[in-house]
């Protein structure tokens, strides 16, 4: 339930309860109503739940790489407020009021900033890259009954094209382990894959930069998370490079899982890391086992580099046909 400000005394119920306050209007010969505050409700369960108005994958614009990245508190924030206008925002409301509850991008968008300056006092050399990676391989699916995170829009389980990598964790964030790092050199090479101008690529990088590299596969990017267009393809393949954020002489291991008519090899399937700060690459294989039929319908797995202290989890969309 999303909570609004209202400038006549008013609560927001559900349909059910909105049924039976309307059938008992409609019978009692005198109807009364009264609203009182119930009290702080602690440990709501399930929760956390994703938004019905959250933002939705897939990515229209760019199929191969996954949105959205992850979700964060947006519901019914209590936050600071202008007292230039009333807490309806309505020309007639002229209360004043230095807190109101809001609900939206506008209240996520801080929290997920708010964790990239605390990631970056931490980690004062990370790139904006390292700390996005941190904030999405930590991010955590399931909710505190241990279940999978629910989805308002539906009722059912979420799954990535709603909550991305997951629900961010600030604590495991500041210490991931392992983050996938981008360049400026990349990210140039990723614009000129997706066809804009030499000036518009350079328009959006501020500098002179050449089309010389770029990628055959926008998916190419080392993003922390996988999105797999198949089209008319059967093989879908990908080289990520990891760094070490961690301890030296790190070992990890990588646990796959994915739908029953995709095999995913992933090679090396172990990484060692002597030093912190070295770098190493893996290649992932897609094999579609659907050779002669396409489906709209979405398919999703992961990919898990694990050890005793971390797991480094990236979410993967599997799709048939152009999104």
């Amino acid at each position: 339930m999303v909570a609004d400000s209202h400038l006549l005394p008013a609560v927001a119920v559900g349909r059910k309860v909105g049924d039976m306050i309307r059938e008992y209007a409609q019978t009692d010969p005198n109807p009364t109503a009264v609203i009182s505050f119930g009290g702080t409700v602690l440990n709501v369960r399930p929760s956390p739940v994703v938004a019905a108005f959250s933002s939705r994958g897939p990515n229209l614009v760019t199929p191969q790489i996954l949105k959205p990245d992850v979700i964060g508190p947006g519901v019914n924030i209590l936050a600071a407020w202008s007292e230039a206008i009333g807490p309806t925002g309505l020309e007639e409301d002229t209360r004043k009021s230095q807190f109101n509850i809001m609900s939206g991008t506008s209240m996520s968008c801080p929290h997920i900033s708010g964790l990239a300056a605390l990631l970056k006092a931490a980690h004062p050399n990370w790139s904006p890259s390292a700390i996005k990676s941190a904030l999405m391989t930590t991010a955590y699916t399931h909710d505190n009954t241990k279940a999978p995170l629910s989805d308002a829009a539906g009722g059912q389980f979420s799954n990535p094209w709603a909550h991305g990598s997951g629900h961010v964790d600030p604590s495991r964030a500041v210490s991931p382990g392992l983050v996938y790092d981008i360049s400026s050199v990349e990210y140039v090479a990723f614009l000129c894959s997706l066809g804009y101008t030499i000036q518009q690529v350079q328009s959006i990088a501020k500098s002179n930069v050449t089309c010389a590299r770029k990628y055959s596969d926008p998916g190419q990017l080392n993003y922390p998370s996988f999105s797999v267009v198949f089209g008319n393809r059967r093989v879908v393949r990908y080289t990520r490079e990891l760094t070490n954020v961690g301890t030296a002489r790190s070992l990890y291991k990588v646990i796959v899982s994915g739908p029953p008519g995709v095999r995913t090899i992933v090679k090396p399937s172990s990484l060692f890391f002597a030093t912190v700060g070295e770098k190493k690459k893996y290649t992932v294989t897609f094999v579609s086992a659907k050779s002669g039929s396409r489906t709209s319908r979405a398919e999703f797995g992961s990919i898990v580099w694990a050890n005793t202290l971390h797991l480094v989890k990236s979410p993967v969309a599997f799709a048939w046909t152009l999104l």
